[in-house]
């Protein structure tokens, strides 16, 4: 298959250049048709509410305590509060039409007859969908009634984010801290931002009959609907699919026609020659932190979901006046990216040496170095987020130092400017000491690049989480967030992992090389082919025009159909693991790469598709089937690929040792089944009610206590206990494995018959050159 190396290259440079062409075209059709931030909002009598610039600072308090982590704008951030635009929407909506019924009727807007009701709607739509923004003065103008509304509703916020006895169940609810703001004027910015975000979400664009947010949130009392569009492109979606899905399978069963012969296993593992250089142990303690921050993870995951019931405490124990429930939530997102990370890039430093055969000079000095500057980034960011969110820092320092407020990317500035160059200083370390692989003429040449090209990605796209300031409009903020968290977590990661697990099998003698680099390439073409286009999948309703949204739904369905092919890496992987008897040594570290295939199928494919057809999302976007997704794909897909790759290196790192698998065992099984247990009987559930009060009622409605606290819900959420303890049990039980590698408790005092001295009179060629 060498001859289609060219082909596949040419193919792969051509997806990813007019990936990016689209991309950036419609990034700059955002940033030109962003809601505008007015630089005055005042009355039709003259009388000023806010100032842009009180806008901008609202959405920094905004942002401080929490952000996306407390609640949702624009659908985005946590479950347990509600969407604050589609809240404030509400609110405004129902207080306008009382006033109007009671000014025009004597009669509250409830008691009325359906005629009357209708008539009052029509002349709110007519008002509050009518686009008053004057370019040219920069001011937007509304009436005197809705800048009463306004008033009262800001009253409102003020009393539930203060200290008001009267809201003290409604805060328990939300899980909101008494004072989390402490300071009236940061709350009269952050109402103005709150008033900016949900004007966007109703009033329409110049010239059209539409939001800025695509009629999201959905909203009948204000004519907040479903638009052709976004039931016509999801119809378009559907249909890409099924003809994607066709045209795969043709390509699959044509491809298993031109089989090559059966590749024949090596008798004896490759890898027995294979001694770690001073870099490669090095790598070890990075796994120990990456068992260490799991089970942190899971603990502060344990709070987080607990809060969703108790709302300021932890079974009784009043904790959220020290550790509310937007730290806790910050801090188990973003040790998540930092623990899988941390176990991809120490694979990396641990694969490059042995596939070069080289250890540069001092390589182990940066190793450790690049380690230390990991930890002080993870533990100075979450001490940051902790002050910021307490209120302790000003909004410049919070913005530099603290909580950004948007999820996944919640860190401070300057940790993020860290981490970036920390990425770099990895990226130098592996090339260092890949350069001298590329030397020899081997086929492995084009799976080296590809690997290169992908810790370049990894280093580079990072880089987009500096292209949003502190006070930068929020629908560009989200374009820029959504490279982060899909081309650089779900996308370039995804192909670095790929490789990584290619590598791997093509040392170990388990696939063909040439089989292994065109597979890869053409798997690198199919993925990046829907997945950098589909990021757009994200911004169907923050801000965006109507383009984004028909993009987005087009190539996020091509996204879904390599997946569906997925089922057949898994049971391949899973023969693999069955072949030989040296082969069962790293049993586990397989079984989590079929685990990643059941969970990229299930996860990524099936909950993904669920939420991502326009239609669907309109109604979904901000509830419990948005976190199924997230569970499922990023610790299903990229968490077990993370634990695989960990037990894998840690397997080269004990290679002349058998280990008791007991425990290793029980903890793959039970992540699994807990993972399965907590989607299916409680978030797939909750959310699919919330869905069903979505359609009936609008989005605050799904989101709000009155209906989140109805028995059922409750009872959903306390079944979350039996997938989570099974779950965790799963993690402590990983934890204490990995610690037991090093104690002694995980592994035999005899040699494993795999780690045995290479065997005299194996065939030639068994031993690779490249690990002498």
């Amino acid at each position: 298959m060498r001859h289609n190396y060219k082909r596949l290259w040419a193919g792969l440079a051509a997806v990813i250049i007019f990936s990016f062409a689209i991309l950036v075209y419609f990034g700059v059709e955002i940033y030109q048709q962003a809601p505008p931030v007015p630089g005055r909002v005042l009355t039709s009598t003259g009388q000023v509410l806010f100032t842009g610039q009180d806008i901008k600072d609202g959405q920094n308090v905004w942002q401080s305590i929490g952000g996306q982590e407390l609640g949702t704008v624009w659908g985005h951030g946590s479950y347990v509060a509600p969407d604050w635009t589609a809240d404030w929407l509400h609110r405004e909506a129902t207080w306008m039409l009382n006033n109007y019924a009671m000014n025009t009727y004597g009669t509250p807007y409830d008691q009325l007859d359906n005629p009357r009701k209708a008539a009052l709607q029509e002349r709110l739509k007519q008002e509050i969908r009518k686009n008053t923004f004057n370019p040219q003065s920069g001011d937007l103008t509304i009436s005197s009634e809705r800048a009463s509304a306004v008033k009262d509703i800001s009253s409102f916020y003020t009393s539930l984010f203060g200290n008001d006895p009267r809201l003290d169940e409604l805060r328990k609810d939300y899980a909101i801290p008494e004072n989390t703001i402490k300071d009236p004027e940061r709350q009269r910015k952050m109402n103005a931002f709150f008033f900016w975000a949900s004007w966007a979400c109703v009033t329409n664009r110049p010239g059209d009959n539409i939001s800025y947010t695509n009629n999201w949130p959905s909203e009948p009392l204000v004519g907040n609907q479903p638009t052709g569009q976004v039931i016509l492109w999801s119809v378009i979606s559907f249909v890409l699919l099924l003809a994607g899905i066709g045209a795969l399978a043709w390509y699959y069963a044509v491809q298993r026609r031109k089989e090559e012969e059966e590749h024949l296993l090596p008798e004896w593992d490759p890898l027995l020659a294979l001694k770690p250089t001073a870099s490669m142990k090095a790598t070890l303690k990075y796994f120990w932190v990456v068992a260490a921050l799991i089970v942190l993870q899971v603990i502060l995951g344990v709070i987080t979901a607990h809060y969703g019931v108790e709302g300021t405490g932890f079974y009784g124990i009043p904790i959220a006046k020290w550790l509310p429930y937007s730290v806790t939530r910050t801090w188990h997102t973003q040790l998540g990216i930092f623990w899988i990370a941390t176990a991809w890039l120490a694979t990396g430093l641990f694969i490059a040496p042995a596939v070069s055969g080289y250890e540069p000079k001092l390589q182990r000095a940066g190793v450790n170095f690049l380690f230390v500057c990991l930890l002080i980034i993870v533990l100075g960011s979450m001490t940051g987020q902790w002050l910021g969110v307490q209120q302790r820092l000003g909004l410049e320092v919070n913005f530099w130092f603290g909580h950004q407020g948007y999820e996944y990317v919640d860190l401070g500035r300057f940790w993020q400017i860290f981490l970036l160059i920390g990425l770099f200083l990895w990226l130098f370390l592996m090339g260092r000491a890949m350069l001298p692989a590329f030397k020899n003429v081997t086929e492995n040449k084009h799976l080296l690049g590809l690997f290169l090209i992908a810790s370049i990605a990894i280093a580079l796209f990072y880089a987009a989480g500096l292209m949003w300031g502190r006070q930068t409009n929020l629908a560009i903020a989200e374009y820029w967030r959504w490279w982060v968290v899909h081309l650089w977590v779900e996308g370039f990661f995804e192909v670095f992992a790929t490789v990584a697990i290619a590598f791997l099998f093509t040392r170990m003698g388990l696939l063909k090389v040439a089989t292994a680099t065109s597979a890869v390439l053409f798997s690198t073409i199919i993925f990046l082919s829907g997945g950098i286009v589909g990021t757009f999948h994200h911004l169907y309703f923050t801000g965006t025009p109507t383009a984004v949204m028909a993009l987005g739904a087009t190539f996020s369905a091509l996204e879904v159909v390599p997946l569906v092919l997925i089922g057949f890496e898994g049971y391949e992987n899973l023969t693999l693991s069955r072949a030989k008897k040296w082969i069962q040594a790293y049993k586990w570290p397989i079984y989590c790469f079929v685990a990643v295939a059941f969970w990229n199928l299930v996860g990524a494919g099936l909950f993904g598709f669920l939420i991502n057809p326009p239609v669907a999302l309109y109604y979904m976007q901000g509830l419990q089937t948005t976190p199924v997704h997230g569970h499922t794909a990023l610790f299903g897909v990229y968490g077990m690929l993370g634990i695989g790759f960990m037990l894998f290196c840690l397997k080269g790192l004990t290679v002349h040792y058998a280990w008791k698998t007991r425990a290793v065992a029980f903890a793959f099984w039970a992540i699994n089944i807990g993972l399965a247990l907590m989607v299916l009987i409680s978030m797939l559930p909750l959310g699919l009610i919330q869905t069903w009060a979505s359609v009936e009622h609008g989005m605050w409605y799904a989101r709000s206590a009155d209906f989140t606290k109805i028995p059922i819900l409750d009872t959903l959420r306390w079944l979350r206990v039996i997938g989570d303890t099974i779950f965790a049990l799963g993690i402590l039980a990983l934890g204490y494995f990995v610690m037991g590698l090093k104690t002694g408790w995980s592994i035999t005092k005899e040699v494993d018959a795999v780690g045995k001295e290479f065997p005299e009179g194996a065939p030639k060629g068994t031993e690779p050159a490249s690990l002498k």
